[in-house]
């Protein structure tokens, strides 16, 4: 009898989006541009959160958005009449951008113009976690009414993301939530995370994340 060959399919698949998202953050990083993988559960607020920081930032960069989603364009529009240059992404039912995806993008958006680029990522706290994008930074937006738990259900996520954003603050009076917690199982995940506490929406704790972002992308792009 033949001897049985196992092929690792998975381990294959992983090491070539690492190469793939290793080169695009080269390419980046010679033209001086950030890119950051925004993730979040739908309706968390990444679109308002990108748009409160895209406001404070439109005078000092040059900004892209790329949209990704299984299908629809309601997102990149948004941008659009917001005034801002973005492109929207279907990802033929895949749950995540990878990095082949990412790179792809990148070649119908050419980005050698702009400072910062935000990738917003489809919606869900699994998918996105598990491949490298080439992204700069790793931004998880978290929102009050998801809950303090999220980390402990979602480790993976907690764990990838450097930066974390809970947004929806404003709504603390109406949903159970706690700070200290939540700050505590982000940080036994992952201890150099940085947290912010802000709400998209009244522009409370946007300024101290946006002077934050801005650190980051001016050493990124000396």
């Amino acid at each position: 009898m033949a001897e049985l060959k196992v092929i690792d399919v998975n381990q294959g698949v992983f090491e070539f989006n690492d190469r793939v998202a290793a080169e695009t953050r080269k390419q980046l990083k010679e033209q001086k541009t950030y890119m950051v993988n925004v993730m979040a559960s739908p309706g968390a607020g990444k679109t308002t959160t990108l748009l409160a920081i895209i406001d404070r930032f439109k005078e000092k960069y040059k900004i892209g958005v790329m949209e990704a989603d299984i299908d629809a364009t309601v997102d990149a529009e948004t941008m659009q009449n917001a005034g801002v240059r973005s492109i929207q992404v279907h990802t033929g039912g895949e749950c995540a951008m990878d990095a082949e995806m990412t790179m792809e993008a990148l070649r119908e958006f050419p980005t050698e113009d702009l400072d910062v680029l935000f990738l917003e990522n489809i919606g869900n706290l699994v998918c996105p976690a598990e491949t490298d994008t080439g992204a700069s930074m790793n931004l998880e937006i978290l929102s009050v009414p998801e809950g303090d738990d999220k980390p402990l259900k979602y480790p993976l996520m907690f764990t990838v993301c450097n930066t974390v954003i809970i947004n929806k603050i404003d709504t603390k009076d109406y949903f159970p939530f706690d700070d200290d917690a939540v700050v505590e199982r982000i940080h036994n995940l992952n201890p150099d995370a940085k947290i912010f506490f802000l709400s998209a929406k009244t522009g409370e704790g946007v300024d101290a994340f946006t002077d934050y972002l801005a650190e980051q992308i001016d050493e990124w792009n000396k």
